[in-house]
């Protein structure tokens, strides 16, 4: 099933830019490896423990992938807002539980890829291979980043690389979420905020 018309117009426009050497055919194919759909608010994609289907490219919205605790507390570990991939791609490829629920912070256009979504894509345009090495790397460096800051940045490091990596987002979120993904509670990341803006 193809994606609808104004997704796979934001989809397209992505590989343009990152295959800049791919045909029309080329694209055409791509698009036609991806299924069109919409996420309400709140609507879950996965949920931990389930096996993934399925991962996202996001043309509309923003997705986020979370933890919960024992004691029932969400870790937010990712958002993916618009031009973002977001799945739990060990369970995508292993076909494991996944460690992470997948929901839609807003209501949410996306483009669903199964498994085999990147060795057919590399079968349409050997290109491909290249960019996802790049894209491979680029998550590769943006978690050890995370984890580095998470481990030893203050909380106003990590607020600012929040805005750094997300720059759209920060009016978008509710701020509950942003001091979860920050690993602080809601006053705390108030007074971050108030600091930053007196400077």
């Amino acid at each position: 099933m193809n994606p609808p018309a104004d997704a796979q117009t934001v989809l397209l426009e992505y590989f343009r830019r990152h295959l800049p050497g791919a045909s029309a055919a080329e694209l055409a194919a791509i698009g036609s490896l991806f299924e069109g759909r919409q996420l309400a608010r709140h609507e879950v994609l996965l949920r931990a423990s389930e096996v993934a289907r399925v991962g996202a490219f996001v043309a509309r919205g923003c997705l986020r992938s979370f933890v919960v605790d024992a004691r029932g507390k969400e870790h937010i570990v990712q958002f993916a807002p618009e031009n973002w991939w977001i799945s739990d791609q060990n369970s995508l490829n292993r076909h494991e539980p996944a460690q992470f629920t997948i929901d839609a912070v807003e209501a949410s256009e996306v483009l669903l890829f199964d498994a085999t979504f990147f060795r057919k894509l590399s079968q349409i345009t050997p290109a491909f291979t290249e960019f996802f090495h790049r894209l491979l790397q680029n998550n590769v460096r943006t978690l050890q980043r995370r984890l580095v800051l998470t481990l030893s940045a203050s909380a106003e490091q990590r607020y600012v690389d929040f805005l750094q990596t997300y720059p759209t987002l920060a009016r978008r979120l509710p701020q509950r979420m942003i001091a979860s993904y920050l690993g602080v509670t809601p006053e705390s990341l108030s007074r971050i905020r108030r600091e930053l803006a007196g400077h």
